[in-house]
């Protein structure tokens, strides 16, 4: 794997003081910890490239696992995400990472409990159930369902991914339509507890709101996801992005 280290400060079309800004955030908690310092885009109006986070300071669900992931890759690890799939509730994206076999994650979002992950689990599931009890909607139900395989970003090192100036929508897209694992039995989904209020409380601590929308507009916002049943079936381009998580 290319590096900033191994191959010079100009790799993956970054300048020297976008790699050296990247190339300092190890270990992967002071990646986290940058993140979490941004400017969080409620709407998720944009799907920025790791250059434009550096300079906009601002970030979503996915564009903040994009930056992540860059910063793991100038540091020489595999640019890797993982999309969950939920119910009644928003994706979420991450960024993986490994030590010593186990296996830990980095992500932005506006609810506390969904972000970062020590290297503590043996397997990308148990990874995945790590995040169930903090998955939750506003009506306190949990919802994540499904995850999917590992995606290594090189394969859109063709649209210049780290760098882009244009929004990166078909890098979401991707995600969605890939095949997603089943996380829990049907028992399993229906045995589930509704949310605490003390952990419901606890997992909006910090949450950005969004503005409020004109009062003329009473159309779906094109911020918003369709459900996942009309997702997996779809095949345009999508060209607003999906609800920020």
């Amino acid at each position: 794997m290319a590096s900033v280290r191994g191959g010079g400060a100009g790799d993956f079309g970054l300048t020297p003081r976008e790699s050296a800004t990247l190339a300092r955030l190890t270990p992967p908690w002071r990646i986290q910890k940058f993140l979490d310092d941004l400017d969080y885009d409620v709407r998720g109006e944009s799907c920025r490239s790791p250059r434009r986070v550096l300079r906009e300071r601002r970030v979503q669900c996915m564009d903040g696992a994009l930056f992540a992931a860059a910063a793991l890759r100038v540091s020489g690890e595999p640019p890797l995400l993982l999309d969950l799939e939920a119910v009644q509730d928003d994706d979420h994206v991450l960024a993986l990472y490994r030590r010593n076999g186990f296996w830990g994650a980095i992500a932005r979002s506006n609810y506390s409990g969904l972000r970062f992950r020590e290297p503590l689990f043996e397997s990308i599931r148990d990874l995945v159930l790590s995040y169930v009890e903090g998955y939750f909607n506003l009506r306190r139900e949990k919802t994540l369902r499904r995850y999917s395989r590992p995606v290594h970003l090189s394969r859109f090192d063709a649209c210049a991914w780290m760098t882009a100036e244009e929004d990166l929508w078909d890098i979401p897209n991707y995600l969605v339509g890939i095949p997603h694992v089943r996380l829990l039995t049907p028992a399993q989904e229906k045995a589930l507890a509704p949310v605490s209020r003390v952990v419901f409380e606890a997992g909006l601590v910090g949450r950005a709101l969004s503005p409020p929308r004109s009062r003329r507009s009473d159309v779906r916002s094109p911020t918003s996801r369709p459900p996942r049943r009309a997702r997996k079936g779809w095949s345009g381009v999508r060209t607003r992005p999906p609800a920020a998580r």
